[in-house]
């Protein structure tokens, strides 16, 4: 039964990332990889996008018309670091201008370093399988953080690495399409590395330049529950789960499990100030079969709807690690809008009803976007785009979200008259 609810002080917002909403073409692996034919779903290339490069003060305006109390963007690195070694100030100081105006309408940004794509001169001299890739990693980050620590408190060292490893270096369906279970447990180690001296290096940036508001860096986790559609589907599901994302507890703690390793690189500690869940759906476990429970609502993608698989998974990381909990994503491939407002009614109603601390939810997306592989099919924007016109349109589920933003949650009047 529906009914209404409040959502306290968890602040509401949207998540975006720069290859896929900037356009403007710059040399990353994903620009590279459009080029390749047959990569993609669609004929669609991250170098249109939503134009967002050139139209941000236009996106700005939409996100104040929505009332976003917070928002979450990421940096292009081949942007700020075109060559290797040599940074654009120029590219910073855009940044830094759609920071401020965000700023100015009070919206608090948190910004992501890494969400995918790699400049191509890292990628072409091998990526983060170099031993020396968290080392490249943190000049880039220093550089970052020094340049914009002032504004900017809040970040997501590495979003979705668990995600990264297993489609670029087990799937082969991203660049560089590796289908090398050795080289997928060489990157996640480093991506390890990369994430806990992220960590330490912009606090310690942050405090030594006086930087103002309290520093929280974390990481965006992409968590799946795993249920086993039998008793003996059990051990399958276990290990799948440990797979996918019990390794990246290492970036918790700093202690690496086997098969990255046993050792606690930069000692045992806590690398984290908040717990980052991007959560989508679940994988029922029945066999060889690792999609969702037949006869469940599906999105666009055939992805499960359950949403209380995000209820499960906050309480699961919650009692590991106690800590505010983000959910840094969350969202549904839904081109007709048929099916967003219940969505939202259901996944916020997890959140005011599980008792955790949940300071933040960003809804992913804000607007259609490039979304990877399946290029510009996929839509999970409360704001739809055309892509050809790059027309914005406001849809009903971001008329929706708005009202629950200014009502801090639901009433019944809004059940009325969206859900009914």
């Amino acid at each position: 039964m529906d009914r209404p609810y409040s959502l306290g002080s968890t602040l509401l917002g949207c998540a975006t990332s720069a290859t896929q909403i900037e356009g403007s073409p710059t040399k990353n692996s994903w620009y590279d990889w459009a080029e390749e034919s047959g990569r993609l779903k669609d004929a669609s290339s991250p170098k249109n996008a939503n134009q967002h490069w050139q139209r941000w003060r236009e996106d700005n305006r939409l996100i104040q018309e929505m009332g976003l109390q917070v928002y979450r963007m990421s940096l292009e690195w081949s942007r700020i670091e075109p060559e290797e070694g040599h940074f654009c100030r120029q590219a910073v100081n855009h940044y830094r201008a759609e920071i401020e105006d965000l700023q100015k309408m009070g919206v608090k940004v948190l910004v992501t370093l890494h969400h995918f794509s790699n400049p191509s001169w890292f990628e072409s001299r091998g990526g983060f399988l170099l031993k020396e890739s968290p080392a490249i990693f943190l000049r880039y980050v220093t550089y970052v953080v020094e340049a914009i620590g002032d504004l900017v408190s809040d970040y997501v060292t590495l979003n979705e690495p668990n995600v990264y490893v297993t489609l670029s270096y087990f799937l082969a369906q991203w660049p560089p399409a590796k289908h090398n279970p050795g080289q997928a447990v060489r990157v996640m180690r480093n991506l390890v590395y990369c994430h806990l001296t992220a960590y330490r290096r912009i606090h310690r940036i942050r405090a030594e330049r006086g930087f103002p508001g309290r520093t929280m860096v974390g990481f965006a986790e992409h968590l799946r529950v795993f249920t086993p559609a039998q008793p003996k589907d059990r051990p399958l599901a276990n290990g799948m789960e440990y797979l996918f994302q019990g390794l990246t507890e290492a970036m918790y703690t700093g202690r690496l499990t086997l098969p990255l390793g046993v050792e606690a690189p930069l000692g045992d500690g806590r690398f984290y100030d908040y717990i980052g869940i991007n959560y989508y759906t679940r994988i029922w476990v029945h066999g060889v079969n690792t999609a969702g429970r037949p006869g469940r609502p599906v999105n666009d993608l055939g992805w499960e709807i359950y949403p209380e698989g995000l209820g499960i998974l906050m309480r699961h990381r919650y009692k590991r690690f106690t800590a505010p909990i983000w959910v840094t994503e969350n969202g549904v491939a839904d081109r007709d809008d048929k099916y967003r407002c219940r969505f939202l009614y259901d996944h916020l109603r997890q959140i005011a009803e599980s008792g955790l601390p949940v300071e933040r939810y960003y809804h992913w997306s804000f607007m259609d976007n490039f979304e990877w592989a399946e290029g510009e099919t996929a839509a999970f924007g409360l704001i739809g785009c055309d892509f050809q016109t790059q027309k914005r349109t406001i849809r009903r589920s971001a008329r929706f979200y708005k009202e629950i933003i200014q009502n801090h949650g639901v009433t019944q009047p809004m059940i009325d008259h969206y859900l009914r």
